[in-house]
């Protein structure tokens, strides 16, 4: 075997090996959500979907669920919006302080959710806003709007802008310029964007008990009965539908992205 083979050889050990770090905890759970003792011992004597079942039939779970889609739709919702606004403004008009906007439009997401929380929660108490449901979205929206920022610009940068310089010399006024030129061009980015805002925002958990107040979206729910030992099998089924509903948008999104270079915190 020459050299080169087996340094092949090895990079595909030592790639084998950090997919099966990164994603054997994730298979047992999965296959967990499954196992019919509803135990966590290796490995599961039977599988069944008896689970899934008791976890559709719970009450608490099942709110949950609607609570996280209903938050990270309406996040979503605000991020599509204020990002893709966002991005034009800084991509396609120079004004000063553009590079101070584009970096304060980044910068919440890179700070730990644990900052974000309590600076949302103090926030939120000094404008009198209540903790619960708005809260949730409005502190979801924050981070979540860098994610369609990021895909946009980085569309709106590989788009010429003598496209709609050429449709306004045509007589198209601003309105016309957008729908038939900027949106065809950007709208596969903003929808790349939405669906990574809205798996950040569905499996959010620390930035959401800040300012959560009473209300449980699914992984709150998750965070309080892992440690319960009659809630086991449904904690695991509860896991299953949050890495489904993580992993499909982002699928799509790179797929969608793959020709951008844009990027965004998964």
């Amino acid at each position: 075997m020459t050299g080169g083979a087996v340094g092949r050889a090895l990079l595909r050990i030592a790639t084998g090996a950090v997919l099966f770090f990164m994603y054997a905890p994730l298979a047992l759970v999965i296959i967990y959500a499954f196992s019919d003792t509803g135990t966590s011992a290796w490995p599961p004597t039977s599988l069944s979907l008896k689970w899934l079942e008791l976890a559709v039939a719970n009450t608490g779970l099942r709110d949950a669920f609607l609570t996280s889609i209903a938050v990270a739709l309406g996040a979503t919702a605000i991020a599509l919006v204020l990002g893709s606004l966002a991005a034009l403004a800084v991509a396609r008009h120079a004004f000063f302080g553009r590079e101070v906007v584009s970096f304060v439009l980044i910068f919440p997401i890179a700070l730990p959710g644990i900052v974000t929380g309590m600076a949302l929660s103090t926030t939120f108490a000094t404008v009198g806003l209540p903790l619960g449901v708005l809260a949730i979205i409005v502190g979801h929206a924050t981070f979540c709007i860098v994610l369609v920022y990021n895909n946009v610009l980085a569309r709106l940068r590989r788009t010429a802008a003598s496209q709609e310089e050429a449709s306004s010399d045509l007589g198209a006024d601003s309105w016309q310029s957008f729908r038939f030129i900027t949106l065809p061009a950007v709208r596969s980015a903003m929808l790349a964007g939405a669906l990574l805002a809205f798996a950040l925002s569905f499996d959010e958990v620390i930035v959401t008990i800040f300012v959560a107040g009473g209300v449980k979206t699914l992984p709150i729910w998750i965070f309080q009965s892992f440690r319960l030992a009659n809630q086991v099998s449904l904690v695991n089924v509860a896991g299953l539908v949050a890495i489904l509903l993580s992993v499909v948008p982002v699928y799509i999104a790179t797929r969608l992205t793959r020709d951008t270079g844009a990027i965004g915190r998964t």
